[in-house]
């Protein structure tokens, strides 16, 4: 479903066409996203639970550390989970040459505050609040990380009786609920890093069903219009344009 018969689903809103239906109009950005962004989504990379989750956090941590370094620092790392966040951070801050930050530290406004005045470059490890309403203009942020599509978890019951009522209702819960709302999430999460018509940056999804799943093409379809790689070193000249 696409994010405008989401809205207009979730509303009540009719189609645009009929009498009295809602007009639609899509705004463009004042940002350059082609020459100012980049989007970087690589292979490998299959969210694991359970018995291969520990081989997937060191393979996830071992792309975060490479980003990071190739940024020097100066990145946002926000996951799906605190679970998460806690994985990585404890995984990361002992090696990265970067002051490393952790949400829950202490409150959001101290850490963003650490984060921006950290001419060294800092990297915040952080999970759903920070990924909307969070601005850092400049080159202070200049990498975000994304680990996972944020999709909404199987086992809340509120999430299952919603997917209940939609499939009495013939409906299709994924297409009609989950995925428009994990890309409305993502789009606030991979926001953060263009905030200024002067910004330059790469945003990083690590989540590879976004190359293989029949979904994928709508998620990309959704985010800034950057220029796209699935290759590492297309990201590491990217940076290396700085310097």
């Amino acid at each position: 479903m696409p994010l405008s018969n989401y809205f207009r689903w979730q509303t009540g809103a009719p189609p645009e066409g009929e009498k009295g239906g809602a007009i639609q109009r899509v705004i463009a950005s004042p940002f350059d996203y082609p020459s100012q962004a980049l989007l970087y989504t690589p292979h490998g990379l299959y969210p694991q639970y359970g018995e291969g989750e520990a081989g997937y956090v060191r393979k996830l941590a071992a792309e975060v550390e490479r980003l990071v370094r190739a940024s020097r620092g100066r990145a946002f790392v926000l996951c799906t989970s605190t679970r998460r966040v806690g994985q990585l951070f404890d995984a990361l801050a002992p090696r990265l040459p970067f002051a490393c930050y952790r949400q829950g530290t202490a409150s959001r406004e101290e850490l963003l505050d650490l984060f921006r005045n950290d001419a060294s470059g800092a990297v915040l490890f952080a999970t759903k609040s920070f990924w909307e309403g969070v601005d850092v203009p400049g080159e202070a942020l200049s990498l975000v990380i994304i680990d996972k599509l944020p999709f909404a978890p199987h086992r809340d019951p509120v999430i299952q009786h919603r997917e209940q009522r939609i499939r009495e209702a013939g409906g299709n819960p994924f297409m009609q609920v989950m995925l428009p709302e994990a890309i409305l999430s993502l789009k606030q999460g991979v926001g953060r890093l263009i905030r200024a018509e002067t910004d330059r940056g790469v945003m990083a999804i690590l989540d590879s069903r976004i190359n293989t799943k029949r979904y994928g093409p709508q998620v990309i379809a959704s985010l800034p219009r950057a220029q796209r790689t699935l290759r590492f070193e297309d990201v590491a000249a990217f940076f290396a344009e700085e310097e």
